[in-house]
């Protein structure tokens, strides 16, 4: 069991703790006044790269919340990182993935060419990275290119191992999916940035200034957010608001330091 009178700060997922789809869980204006009025520092860290920071921003607005985009971290963010250090001049990445992880590396100082299979254009020596996330728009098309370029050299990264997304609707396939796909079709084993690597927690806690016994990361799937918030020596607390039930939560070892049905019941435990 944690110590509650260690938190001063708050790592949260989005996708299944705030909201499922474009459905909010919980009264989320409210749950944010709690947060501040505790006193407590809060950045969002998400894996799903479909969005940029300022959409995420956005989105928050929408549902009644604003931060800043100092408090948001995704997996987006992370990858580009992790390219700047690679290739410091930039280059040009293939993307499967949405809108907002494109801009993102764009902004980052890569370019992110739409290769076209039938015209049998496959740049080997001009795209240093493959870049593979959550897409809803994926074809086959695009894990053949994304195939041939990995075979012929091009560095293959994926933004997280999520192998599922909870939608409005239910579970669909995640970023996972299609790395575990591209993976087989080439047998080479990506480099993967998001969570339960430490990068975005690293991120999230320098820029709230805060240790690692000190911060709560909640989240609501037990391989990447308590994997990674334990890994890394926080504090963690599993909602069931998303994909983890109460059975799995359970048997999960070492367990997290608390288990609740959200996070409006995860703070009032708090309290």
């Amino acid at each position: 069991m944690g110590d509650k009178n260690l938190i001063q700060a708050l790592i949260l997922d989005m996708d299944g703790v705030l909201w499922r789809g474009d459905e909010a869980i919980g009264n989320l204006p409210e749950i944010f006044s709690l947060i501040n009025k505790r006193g407590w520092k809060v950045t969002l860290a998400t894996n799903n790269a479909t969005l940029s920071v300022s959409q995420y921003l956005q989105k928050l607005g929408g549902l009644g919340v604003n931060l800043t985009a100092e408090q948001i971290v995704n997996s987006a963010q992370a990858t580009a990182h992790f390219l700047q250090k690679r290739f410091p001049s930039g280059g040009q990445v293939y993307v499967i993935g949405e809108k907002g992880l494109v801009d993102t590396l764009e902004e980052s100082g890569f370019s992110c060419p739409s290769l076209q299979l039938a015209e049998k254009k496959y740049p080997q020596n001009k795209v240093i990275a493959v870049v593979v996330a959550l897409d809803r728009q994926v074809t086959f098309e695009k894990l053949t290119i994304a195939s041939r370029l990995i075979l012929s050299g091009a560095l293959f990264l994926g933004t997280n191992p999520d192998p599922t997304y909870p939608s409005a609707d239910g579970l669909i396939p995640g970023a996972g999916a299609l790395i575990a796909a591209i993976q087989t079709a080439t047998g080479t084993k990506p480099f993967i940035i998001g969570k339960p690597f430490p990068e975005m927690y690293q991120v999230a806690m320098e820029r709230m200034q805060v240790s690692p016994q000190a911060c709560l990361v909640v989240g609501d799937r037990l391989e990447t957010d308590i994997a990674g918030g334990q890994q890394i020596g926080c504090q963690t607390a599993l909602v069931l608001s998303g994909v983890t039930t109460l059975s799995a939560a359970e048997r999960w070892q070492p367990a997290p330091d608390w288990i609740s049905s959200d996070l409006t019941q995860l703070l009032a435990e708090l309290a």
